[in-house]
């Protein structure tokens, strides 16, 4: 098992923790409380920074639960933190209901994935090689 180095930010913040053995998601919690007008966005702490493995990132993924009871989550679909990055981590929570929604200290806010990626560069070139698919788009490959 991967071990990632993790720092509170802030006493009151809660190590992820996950919901059965094989989960793959972490549940992320806030670290405060928070209101959420209806159909805005609000920037929620988790307290926590990470030290991830090179060539990883952590991926910020919705719960269901949060998105059908509450009709929360997070503005951006799925975050992206750099194996770099040291700041805490953050979820902007979005309200997609017509009434105020809360968030309590210590609610799971969302899912914390650690996915591999390969680095890549990136070279110009006038010609691609041909594929059955082509250029073929949108529905392209669909039956008819």
């Amino acid at each position: 098992m991967e071990q990632i180095k993790i720092k509170k930010l802030n006493n009151d913040a809660k190590i992820p923790t996950r919901g059965s053995k094989y989960a793959a998601g972490y549940d992320l919690y806030s670290c405060d409380e928070y209101e959420i007008a209806p159909h805005s966005t609000v920037k929620v702490g988790t307290g926590l920074s990470f030290e991830l493995p090179e060539n990883t990132f952590g991926a910020i993924f919705a719960r269901s639960g949060l998105a059908t009871k509450k009709g929360l989550r997070p503005s951006n679909c799925t975050g992206v933190c750099d194996c770099d990055y040291r700041g805490e981590y953050i979820v902007a929570i979005h309200n997609d209901t017509n009434e105020m929604q809360t968030i309590d200290k210590h609610e799971r806010i969302a899912q914390l994935v650690l996915m591999p990626y390969i680095p890549m560069e990136f070279i110009e070139s006038d010609e691609l090689s041909e594929t059955e698919r082509g250029t073929g788009g949108f529905g392209s490959t669909g039956v008819k």
